[in-house]
């Protein structure tokens, strides 16, 4: 069976001033449902691979950004963690929407225009996802979006 790609792209600093970061304790937790729950799931966590962003160079955090920005574009799914309002994560949305990922979000802003018009489905809260994922629903969705690509 083919691997399904799996990005987990979510707020990280959002507006917070400084170096300082949002709780992040949501990927690990996702991406242990997603692959145990999808075999096939090739999941990529971006601050699984780069813990320490916030303290990078220019030129290395440039590097990460727009290489992250560009893996989006070849993934089947994005999933967006969007408490609140987060530049990073509404690219990461429209780099993958673009090249066709399925975007599925988390969060409560779904009268925000980023969050209704580029994703093809919108949980409010992160257990609503989890149980989605739990139940199969979840790939149904992706499902359903690949056969109307």
């Amino acid at each position: 069976m083919k691997p399904l790609r799996i990005f987990l792209a979510g707020i990280i600093q959002g507006s917070l001033p400084d170096t300082a970061i949002h709780s992040q304790n949501y990927r690990p937790r996702l991406a242990k449902l997603l692959r145990e729950t999808i075999p096939h799931a090739d999941v990529y966590d971006p601050t699984a691979e780069h813990a320490n962003s916030v303290h990078y160079s220019d030129e290395q955090g440039r590097q990460v950004f727009f290489g992250h920005n560009y893996l989006c574009r070849e993934m089947d799914v994005l999933i967006a963690f969007v408490p609140e309002a987060t530049m990073g994560t509404a690219i990461e949305m429209w780099e993958g929407f673009q090249h066709g990922a399925c975007v599925i979000t988390v969060s409560p802003l779904k009268k925000n225009w980023v969050v209704r018009f580029l994703s093809h489905h919108c949980c409010e809260t992160l257990e609503e996802l989890e149980a989605a994922i739990l139940s199969g629903e979840f790939l149904q969705w992706v499902e359903k979006h690949s056969q109307n690509r």
